[in-house]
């Protein structure tokens, strides 16, 4: 099913700044800083469990917020947590088998969306017309770069060639002006 895009969708205002920018949320940002932490704890041993309050002060991020970082990754099957007074947080999966794309989705929902709707459901009119596939050739990159890192990648440093070849862009490390 299509739809015209209307301005206004709160849906779409989780995923821009407030000039409409797209970024990453503090969720995302929060939730894999977390997921570091844990895959440090896990290449000691699997099994080690850390406490969010661990997490959230050697990360720097407010407690209560992280909790409900770690229960929505906990839902999605991302990490495993036990209750308890020895209890915390602990990965779920190997993370090599965790993308960032993964943590995006779980705490943040599609990587792509135009005013809360999929980019293939839209339609615009006349001139606006073909605006459709750069927002999908927007989305197929993000999941070219996001799908492409695994959280291992990123605790070693071990990016993809095209993602530090993407760094090494003149620019790339510059804000552009409005």
């Amino acid at each position: 099913m299509s739809r015209v895009v209307q301005p206004g969708n709160a849906a779409n205002e989780r995923m821009t700044g407030k000039n409409g920018t797209v970024h990453i949320s503090a969720k995302a940002d929060y939730g894999m800083r977390a997921l570091l932490e844990l895959v440090a704890a896990y290449r000691v041993d699997p099994l080690q469990l850390v406490k969010g309050e661990a997490i959230a002060t050697a990360q720097q991020v407010p407690v209560k917020f992280l909790e409900g970082i770690l229960r929505q990754l906990r839902q999605s099957g991302i990490v495993a947590s036990q209750r308890g007074a020895d209890g915390g947080y602990r990965l779920d999966r190997d993370p090599s088998d965790v993308t960032i794309a993964d943590v995006v989705r779980a705490l943040d929902g599609p990587l792509a969306a135009v005013r809360g709707n999929r980019p293939e459901d839209v339609e615009y009119p006349g001139a606006s017309e073909h605006l459709r596939e750069v927002w999908i050739a927007v989305r197929a990159a993000m999941r070219h770069v996001l799908e492409g890192i695994s959280l291992e990648d990123v605790a070693l440093n071990r990016l993809p060639s095209d993602v530090t070849e993407l760094l090494a862009e003149p620019g790339a490390w510059q804000r552009r002006k409005p």
